[in-house]
């Protein structure tokens, strides 16, 4: 994650046979109707990543709806979770059965969900079935991409992944507990640099052509050179502007500042790493000030070890200073400092 500066164009994207993107006064008009977004990319402490967060034999309920709960004390309104392409493809009725379970029990914690379909983040070869433990000590050790890079460089196979983008959108299109469609995490990551490319924009297309209610984003991450190309489709196409920075405030706020230009609501949908200078107390009060939605990384120290930073060596021991996550998996908070001051910030009384 590279601190994120960004030359703004204000353009306006479309697709052939599909309806456009929102038009400004869209967002604008979605934007006001919607509270401070705040909250929190959320996976549950049993699991390692989005297969045994999902799949039948290991989807957990009971923990999913007692960390929700932790997030509802916080004033939190909104999790960012992420889905998988082989959920559909192997398990399709019960994971949309588990998909509306999971969105009856945010509901029930007045928490509204961002759904991401894709990712290009950590492991490249995702499989079904019984995921490995966490290697201790490694951040993110078995958190997978979706699909990974032998379906993203073959064309030929994109039809599962059509009807996947298809399927979902189409049966949550509606959903009032679905507050956003995150369509591809950190497109060209982990070394996919341009290879990506032709899928994200394949990916928008099926979105199009569905059109769900509610708005379509891709969130902005890197401003290096390479990923110039990604920057400019990302917020040409999105319906409302979605950003990554795990930056100190001062970069936080000219980052938005620079996206402000874009006359789109905004929403910052990964933030808060302490090693790095992004921190609840100096980094959400700048969100807070410009109006900026506020997802910050983590929720509960779990398996997927997000407690240690990135490159994070095996057999580390728990840091003094936790790089993401707020809880331990008793409830109790790293620092009941920062739970304070998120519900102060959130209005939770």
């Amino acid at each position: 994650m590279k601190k994120f500066f960004l030359c703004v164009m204000v353009v306006t994207g479309y697709s052939a046979n599909a309806q456009p993107i929102w038009t400004q006064e869209q967002a604008k008009a979605w934007g006001a109707t919607q509270p401070w977004l705040t909250g929190c990319n959320f996976i549950p402490s049993t699991a390692i990543n989005e297969l045994e967060m999902w799949q039948a034999a290991t989807f957990d309920l009971p923990t999913i709806d007692r960390e929700l709960g932790f997030a509802e004390g916080l004033g939190f309104n909104t999790v960012r979770v992420y889905l998988h392409n082989l959920l559909w493809q192997h398990e399709r009725k019960g994971f949309v059965l588990r998909m509306k379970q999971f969105l009856e029990a945010c509901d029930r914690h007045h928490i509204r969900v961002i759904f991401v379909l894709f990712d290009d983040c950590w492991l490249p070869d995702p499989k079904p079935g019984k995921q490995p433990e966490p290697v201790r000590g490694v951040h993110n050790s078995g958190w997978l991409r979706s699909p990974g890079p032998a379906l993203v460089s073959d064309p030929s196979t994109w039809g599962t992944l059509e009807d996947y983008t298809k399927g979902v959108l189409t049966t949550f299109k509606d959903d009032r507990r679905v507050v956003m469609w995150d369509l591809y995490n950190e497109p060209g990551n982990s070394g996919m640099e341009d290879m990506t490319y032709p899928l994200l924009e394949k990916v928008f297309q099926w979105a199009w052509s569905v059109r769900p209610s509610q708005p379509l984003t891709c969130a902005t991450w890197n401003s290096g050179e390479k990923f110039s190309r990604y920057n400019e489709f990302q917020l040409k196409n999105s319906d409302i502007i979605t950003f990554h920075n795990y930056s100190d405030p001062a970069n936080l706020e000219a980052e938005i500042q620079k996206l402000q230009s874009l006359g789109r609501p905004l929403v910052c949908s990964e933030y808060m790493a302490r090693t790095n200078g992004s921190t609840f107390e100096k980094n959400m009060p700048v969100l807070k000030k410009y109006g900026v939605g506020a997802i910050n990384w983590g929720l509960v120290s779990g398996k997927t070890n997000t407690i240690f930073p990135w490159g994070s060596k095996p057999g580390s021991a728990e840091p003094s200073l936790w790089f993401h996550d707020i809880f331990r998996k008793d409830g109790t908070p790293f620092d009941a400092r920062e739970v304070t001051l998120i519900r102060q910030l959130t209005g939770k009384k």
